[in-house]
């Protein structure tokens, strides 16, 4: 092959490569308004405490809401839900104004987020949550508080997310 020809299929693989959905600038997160209900619950987002979560599917591109970050991130676990996920965000508890008002555009991609898990933390549904933070201080501050350890995305345990632990009625932030 002549070194024109081999430079047009080098510019062509190029050209791919940056098309690929790996390449894809993600979508911005959507703001939590009051319209805004639950995937698993079917309840209004903004009636529970704590960190919530959005999935943006490729190429829907419209929120699916989460009444809690451990919700929005079994959605990611579990095989039977759609796996072309566009973006993941989950409230930024260390901007957040309290747990009960997490904030409607503090958003963190969730893969980029430190958690705290096993803490005293209750999310909106009842059971102990993985509590979000966009800097691993703050999630370090809340640790000193409030118990647990801090993982990353890629070391949520899967039986803390999918599992059944509930909390007990004492259990708040």
């Amino acid at each position: 092959m002549n070194r024109l020809a081999s430079l047009a299929v080098l510019a062509f693989a190029l050209g791919l490569a940056a098309c690929s959905p790996e390449n894809k600038a993600a979508p911005p997160p959507f703001a939590l308004t009051e319209t805004a209900m639950g995937r698993y619950c079917g309840m209004n987002v903004l009636e529970h405490p704590g960190p919530k979560g959005q999935v943006i599917l490729d190429p829907v591109r419209e929120a699916i809401w989460f009444s809690s970050a451990r919700d929005t991130l079994a959605f990611t676990m579990l095989p039977e839900e759609p796996k072309t996920i566009a973006a993941i965000y989950v409230s930024d508890m260390g901007k957040a104004p309290t747990w009960q008002e997490p904030g409607a555009e503090n958003w963190v991609d969730a893969r980029k987020a430190f958690y705290v898990i096993e803490s005293a933390a209750v999310g909106g549904m009842g059971v102990r949550e993985a509590v979000p933070f966009s800097q691993r201080s703050a999630a370090e501050s809340f640790q000193a508080e409030k118990g647990g350890r801090i993982v990353t995305f890629g070391e949520m345990p899967q039986d803390y997310i999918l599992g059944a632990e509930t909390a007990s009625a004492g259990d708040q932030p």
